[in-house]
């Protein structure tokens, strides 16, 4: 995306009655965009969320502008969805440096703000409109912004999101290309599967076929996909393996359990074996580890990018 003109949009449609948000972009660089005016009726807060989907499920922080209408106040926030405000989520360079939205409302508005008062500010703007005329300024500021300055404030953010869920990606510039990271998670699944006899896995695990054909991938259960079921060499004990593309935490040890359980229930298989394959992981799923079952592993993978000139 080459602007934000979907910011004036945005806040245009805010102060009216239509709800769609079709019309809005899907995308914002390598992530998802969506925008909401309220669900049946319009909201006191409308907002643009810009988000990778897996992060903003199990962890519930994004970037996001909150536009509370009846103050005229736009904010570019640290986002915190409102289920995971106990939960650690933005990291503590942003948790110890910036003001939650709920302190700017308290100083600067002598008042609570309606929703969303855990996350944090940003960059807050007053926005002004006469007609179609949309003004907007930096709070308690007089000159209004560019398309351009609202761009730089925006992917200041949003790489710093970038950041924090994987080091190696960009908006800003070419396309970006991750360097020791998987993108996605079906493309380690894909290098993992490809690559077998070349990895640890192929040297301890057979992967299973039934009448030639592979049956370890996205392996179906009635409680979930395993995404590898395999066996191990030595004892033909299954090997449960989960792959994460990026950082893990203790829930993946939940995960992983689930799917060993039904191995155990339904396959017969007393001594089925854990894996966890991720691309680095928290101080919670460390601590979860001291106490996963014995033969539970944990793995964490790198990739090196070359070129060889022909």
């Amino acid at each position: 995306m080459d602007d934000i003109a979907f910011l004036e949009e945005f806040i245009s449609q805010s102060k009216s009655d239509n709800l769609k948000t079709s019309h809005f972009p899907s995308t914002y660089g390598v992530l998802d965009f969506k925008v909401s005016f309220g669900m049946g009726m319009p909201a006191k807060i409308s907002w643009v969320a810009i988000y990778n989907d897996e992060i903003r499920i199990n962890k519930g922080f994004h970037p996001v502008y909150l536009y509370y209408k009846k103050q005229g106040v736009l904010i570019l926030a640290y986002g915190i969805m409102e289920k995971f405000v106990d939960e650690i989520t933005w990291g503590t360079e942003i948790t110890h440096s910036k003001k939650t939205i709920s302190s700017f409302f308290s100083e600067a508005l002598g008042e609570k703000p309606f929703r969303y008062g855990d996350s944090y500010v940003h960059t807050v703007y007053n926005v002004n409109q006469t007609g179609d005329s949309i003004n907007i300024q930096r709070w308690n500021e007089d000159s209004t912004l560019s398309g351009e300055e609202l761009k730089t404030d925006l992917d200041d953010l949003v790489n710093y999101y970038l950041k924090e869920i994987d080091p190696n990606k960009r908006i800003i510039g070419d396309s970006p290309l991750p360097t020791n990271l998987f993108y996605m998670e079906n493309q380690l699944e894909d290098f993992v599967i490809n690559n077998w006899k070349q990895t640890q896995f192929g040297v301890e695990y057979d992967l299973i076929y039934d009448n030639g054909e592979l049956i370890s991938q996205q392996y179906k259960t009635d409680v979930g996909i395993i995404d590898i079921l395999a066996r191990d060499k030595k004892s033909g004990s299954y090997v449960v393996i989960e792959l994460k593309r990026n950082q893990t935490g203790d829930d993946t040890v939940g995960q992983l359990l689930r799917y060993m359980g039904w191995v155990k229930r339904h396959l017969g298989d007393e001594k089925v074996k854990g894996v966890i394959v991720a691309g680095k992981y928290d101080k919670k799923l460390e601590y979860a580890m001291e106490y996963a079952p014995v033969d539970t592993k944990l793995f964490v993978y790198n990739v090196v990018f070359e070129l060889n000139e022909l």
